[in-house]
Formats: C-alpha cells, sequence, structure tokens
C-alpha cells in the first residue's frame, strides 16, 4: 500500500506543524504582559505582535493554498516550516517590539505557507464522507494546543523568560520537517496562474483596515499625519478590498479567489462563520489574560491555569462530534457551540472582578467554552470543503483559512482599539503610555475600573460569536452525502447527486 492510500501518518505529520502555529498563538498571549515590560514597551505595540503575525498570515493564504495546487502541498509546507522555524529563532533573540514585529511577520509567511496544506491534502485523500473524523483530528489540535500552549508559555515565561516561548519552536520545527519528509505523500499537481494584481490589492486593502482600526484610539480617531486621518485610513482600505473583489470577477486569466466557488452556498456561509470564529478566539484571550496577572497579580503559569479546563474539555468531545459531523445535519452542532461560546464569555464578563473567587467562577465559564470549541470546528470545516473539486482543493483551504485568519486579525485590532476606549473611559487615561501597566499587579486605586474596561471588553467578541450562531442556521444539507436521508437524518447508500434541501 502506497502513502497515497493512506491518509492518517500523513495527516499526523502534518498535525505537528499545525500544532505548532497554534501553541505559538496561544503561547504568546499569555506571555504579553512580560513582553510589555521586558522591551519596555506599551499594550497597543504589544498587541501589533499578534496582529502583524495575523495580519502577514492572513495575506498570503489565497496565494499559498493555490501554491500547493501548482507544486505540491508537500513542498510549500516543507519551506513554510523552514521559514516559520527560523522566524521563531529571530524572535526570541529579537531585542526591542520592532525587530520582535518584524521577525512575528516573517513567521507568519511561513504559517500561511503550511497551514492550506493541511487541509488540502484531507480533501484530497479522504473521500467526503470520513473528513469528519480527519477534522475532528484538526479540531482537537486545537484543543490541545489550547491546553499545551498556555501551560508551557507560563512555564518557559516565569522560568527561563519571554525569549524561550519562541526558542521551543525550533526542535518540534526539525521533528516536524522530519516526520512531513518521510511520510506526505507527493500529490499530484494542477496547473496555474497567479493573479500579482489581486495579492498586492488584498495586502494594501487588508492592511490600511486593519491599521486605521488598530491605531485609532492611538490618534483618537482623527489625523494621523497631514490630510492622513484614521477614518480615511478605513474607508481607502475597503475601496481597495472592494477593488480587489471586482477585479476577481473581471479577471479572465486565473483569478485568486475563484468567485465560482461561493455559488455554493454552503461554503459560502461556512466562510462567515469562521471568520466570526477567527475574531472572537483571538479577541477572547487578551482581555482575560490581562486581568489574571495585572489585576489578580498571578504569574503566567497561574493565568495560563485558567485556560486548563477549556482544553481539557474539547480533547475528548472533539472526535465525537467529529464523527456526528459526518451523519448530522452540521447547522444543529455549529450553532450549538457558537451559541454556547457567547454564552460563555457573556459569562466571563459578568463575573470578572478584582475580589473574584477565581477557582469556583472562573473555571466554569472556561469549560463552557471547550466545550462550545469542540463543536464548532470540525462542523464549519466538514461544510466548507464538502463539495470542493480536487483541483480546487488548495485554493478552497486557502479563501476558508484566509477568511478565517482575516478575521482573527480584525478581532485582534477590534479588541485592542476597544481596550484602548474603555480604558480611557475608565479613566486610566495613561494606558497608551505603558506607565501604568508595567507587567506587574496593579494597585487598588487602578484595579477596579481596568477590570472593568476588561468586562466590558469581552461583550464584543461573545456579540460576534452570536453573529456566527445566526449565520449557521442558514446551513443546507451537503450534496453527494451519503450519510444523510433528505427528511430523517439516516443513512441513505449510494444516493447520487441530492439535491440540497433547505429546512
Amino acid at each position: 500500500m502506497d502513502k497515497q492510500t493512506r491518509p492518517w501518518p500523513a495527516l499526523w505529520a502534518l498535525v505537528i506543524g499545525f500544532f505548532m502555529i497554534l501553541v505559538d498563538t496561544t503561547i504568546v498571549s499569555v506571555a504579553n504582559p512580560k513582553i510589555l515590560e521586558g522591551l519596555k514597551t506599551d499594550i497597543n505595540s504589544v498587541i501589533w505582535v499578534t496582529s502583524a503575525y495575523l495580519l502577514a498570515y492572513a495575506v498570503p493564504l489565497l496565494v499559498t493554498g493555490r501554491l500547493g495546487d501548482r507544486f505540491g502541498p508537500k513542498n510549500i509546507y516543507l519551506i513554510g516550516l523552514v521559514l516559520f522555524t527560523g522566524a521563531s529563532l529571530w524572535c526570541g533573540f529579537a531585542g526591542s517590539i520592532e525587530l520582535l514585529i518584524t521577525a512575528r511577520v516573517v513567521q507568519g509567511l511561513g504559517a500561511a505557507m503550511m497551514t492550506p496544506q493541511t487541509m488540502a491534502v484531507i480533501t484530497r485523500t479522504f473521500p467526503p464522507n470520513k473528513r469528519g473524523a480527519a477534522m475532528a483530528l484538526w479540531g482537537a489540535t486545537s484543543g490541545v494546543a489550547m491546553l499545551v500552549g498556555p501551560l508551557l508559555g507560563g512555564v518557559l515565561v516565569d522560568g527561563l523568560g519571554w525569549e524561550w516561548i519562541f526558542f521551543i519552536n525550533v526542535p518540534v520545527g526539525v521533528i516536524g520537517f522530519i516526520a512531513a519528509v518521510i511520510l506526505v505523500p507527493k500529490l499530484p499537481t494542477h496547473q496555474h496562474s497567479f493573479d500579482i494584481l489581486g495579492v498586492i490589492l488584498s495586502a494594501i486593502g487588508l492592511f490600511l483596515v486593519v491599521f486605521g482600526i488598530q491605531e485609532g484610539a492611538t490618534y483618537d480617531w482623527g489625523t494621523i499625519t497631514g490630510p492622513i486621518t484614521v477614518w480615511g485610513l478605513i474607508i481607502a482600505g475597503i475601496v481597495v478590498l472592494a477593488a480587489f473583489v471586482v477585479w476577481q470577477a473581471v479577471n479572465k486569466g486565473e483569478p485568486l479567489m475563484p468567485l465560482k466557488l461561493f455559488r455554493d452556498r454552503n461554503f459560502s456561509l461556512a466562510n462567515m462563520a469562521i471568520s466570526t470564529v477567527g475574531f472572537t478566539v483571538t479577541s477572547m484571550s487578551l482581555p482575560l489574560i490581562f486581568f489574571a496577572q495585572l489585576v489578580l497579580g498571578f504569574t503566567p503559569t497561574q493565568s495560563a491555569l485558567l485556560m486548563v479546563p477549556m482544553a481539557l474539555v474539547v480533547i475528548p468531545i472533539s472526535p465525537f462530534v467529529g464523527r456526528l459531523a459526518d451523519r448530522v445535519h452540521p447547522r444543529y452542532l455549529a450553532f450549538f457551540g457558537l451559541f454556547l461560546m457567547a454564552i460563555g464569555l457573556v459569562w466571563y464578563s459578568a463575573w470578572l472582578d478584582p475580589n473574584v473567587d477565581v477557582w469556583a467562577r472562573l473555571l466554569i465559564p472556561s469549560a463552557v467554552l471547550g466545550i462550545a470549541n469542540a463543536f464548532i470546528w470540525a462542523p464549519l470545516s466538514v461544510t466548507a470543503t464538502h463539495n470542493l473539486p480536487p483541483a480546487q482543493a488548495g485554493a478552497g483551504a486557502g479563501i476558508y483559512n484566509t477568511v478565517r485568519q482575516v478575521g482573527s486579525v480584525l478581532g485582534s485590532a477590534a479588541i485592542a482599539a476597544l481596550i484602548q476606549g474603555r480604558l480611557s473611559a475608565n479613566g486610566l487615561h495613561s494606558a497608551s503610555s505603558g506607565s501604568e501597566f508595567s507587567g506587574t499587579k496593579l494597585p487598588a486605586i487602578v484595579a477596579q475600573p481596568f477590570t472593568d474596561a476588561m468586562s466590558q471588553t469581552l461583550l464584543l467578541p461573545a456579540a460576534v460569536a452570536l453573529l456566527g450562531a445566526v449565520v449557521v442556521l442558514f446551513f443546507v444539507r451537503p450534496k453527494n452525502t451519503t450519510n444523510w436521508s433528505s427528511t430523517q437524518g439516516t443513512p441513505v447508500v449510494g444516493a447520487k447527486n441530492p439535491a440540497p434541501v433547505a429546512e
């Protein structure tokens, strides 16, 4: 039996790299207060460490998915893994916030090359009615990363310093490279042209929107320099993104984003939903970690323990949900997960208090968020990829991951702006200078207004998760499925091309 007929070993090898990417994101969220202190910077600059990474991750995804189709997912994955691992070393040696942000951009480019290849391999090696289990592993990887990342990050930051959250990627990257070389098969390639103008328009548009949103509070939503204003940048970014969409529609060659894929209703809706998930998951951790370390005085390790119930719940439930995703209408599973995520965040918001009984109260909504995450990833991924033709697997995976990352980078930028806005509204006007927030426990006089700001900020990701729950209610039954009948939800063996049924 050749490697191509054995998809599971290949998937496990790819999951190592995907796991490293996810761990890196969660590790950084725990280390933010210590980076703020160690590099003597401010809250907004520290958040740029995440935003720059996410922006560099999001923009190339449409191209890197297509590169995988053209040159083979294995080759592009390995190049991205080398880039990510090398940039991790650079991050660890960065001696200033500017160098760290630059290194994170390079790291994001590596992650962008790796991520679409994982989904493309799943789509091209697993039959549609078996992808739920594969996507469950993909989702469970997120759960394990949520557990390992914060805990490992806390231990490394407390014991060795924040630099080691990046150094740890180097041995993992080497192991992942060897595993991928041995286990991942070389899949057939497809000829593609590359839409350079589309890349430029999407990159410029996203950068202008994200920079405008995140830096808005810094410039009081007014003038940045000369005639350039915050709102002018945001509007210009939206116009450029609109031009990108128009170009994709009129491009007679091979557009960067094949708009015809969006004719599939479930693909369109799944992309809308995953953008809300990316926004929510990225934005919710920042206020929680800042609260734990700056108000409660927790060490990075102690603050990471708040996330343990979330991860411990995700890991055992994800495989169960993955099996259900092959049998049950995905909208029921995804709606439950997104609605529960909104409830968990509102719960957190209501219970944040400088004198909160941490272990009795804050661990409960963490577990609720774990259940929510378990019911989100596999149903959305299966729904998005179910009808993708093999030749468009890379492009479809690239679009899906791009939309998720765009949601993430907008979430990071929006939460940064909202944190600054709520801190100012609660009387903490020196927040942007970093003088009050030096990485240690806040004095009692500012602890309550800081807590109020973090509590109010959490309502934004809660609202976005609720929007995602509404979106998935409009899913229809996927085409070509052998798992559901049109009325009973029971197996129908041999059904051919049933039309999707709106319920």
